[in-house]
């Protein structure tokens, strides 16, 4: 039904095919659209950008996502775009980057730290895949940071409280952004994975401290990268 997405801004293609079977009254409404698992393997692409493409078309109001049933076309009136913490964050100096890491700090500690106790064997298969992935990506941008972000969401997901994963679901536009910056900061693919492997280890041991102390370390690691490219780019202009 729909084409492999092969170039980057992976979701803004799929929100284009949905969006075009919509308005040709190949998806009518009230139909369903396919779990995430499902149209990630239709679109050749991660759980990620199939999240954030969702998000997209929640926004544009042509479809609504409904708690334990699932994902819904709409008549595309019915709802109103939504602002979302990603909007905000681009208003901010730097796109928001000092904002953002102060939210992270506050809640993937935490997050990390309750998934070691409540994570089910799904959302650990998940995380050993992203890893997996990105082990194999390191020259890749676009594979490693859409893993990197699957990492993260099934973190979100293994603390099984659908607050966090809505909150860490709503930044990811800008996690990305800032995840492209820099990633070619000199060794920094390398650096983030071992974190998120210490993370994942912590989590498979079910050892609540280790897997906070894990993602500070992490969070420290993303924010010296961060300044490396900062610096870099301004000595450049």
């Amino acid at each position: 039904m729909y084409k492999a997405i092969q170039t980057s801004r992976l979701y803004e293609q799929i929100v284009q095919q949905i969006e075009e079977s919509i308005f040709k009254g190949a998806l009518k409404p009230g139909n369903q659209l396919p779990p995430e698992r499902e149209l990630a393997q239709q679109f050749g692409v991660s759980r990620t950008a199939v999240r954030e493409a969702v998000k997209a078309l929640r926004e544009k109001g042509l479809v609504e996502a409904l708690p334990g049933r699932g994902t819904f076309v709409t008549d595309g009136t019915t709802h109103p775009i939504r602002q979302t913490f990603g909007r905000i964050l681009r208003t901010e100096p730097d796109g928001g980057a000092a904002q953002l890491a102060e939210v992270r700090e506050m809640l993937e500690p935490e997050i990390a730290a309750l998934a070691a106790v409540r994570a089910d064997e799904e959302s650990l298969a998940s995380m050993r895949e992203a890893v997996s992935v990105m082990d194999k990506a390191m020259r890749d941008p676009d594979a490693y940071i859409e893993a990197d972000l699957d990492f993260h969401l099934a973190l979100a997901e293994a603390a099984a409280n659908p607050l966090i994963l809505s909150l860490i679901d709503s930044i990811v536009a800008v996690l990305r952004e800032q995840r492209m910056r820099i990633f070619k900061v000199e060794g920094g693919p390398e650096r983030g994975q071992y974190h998120h492997k210490k993370i994942l280890e912590a989590i498979e041991q079910r050892d609540p401290e280790g897997a906070r102390e894990a993602m500070h370390a992490h969070l420290r690691q993303v924010s010296e990268d961060s300044r490396s490219e900062k610096s870099s780019r301004s000595r450049s202009e």
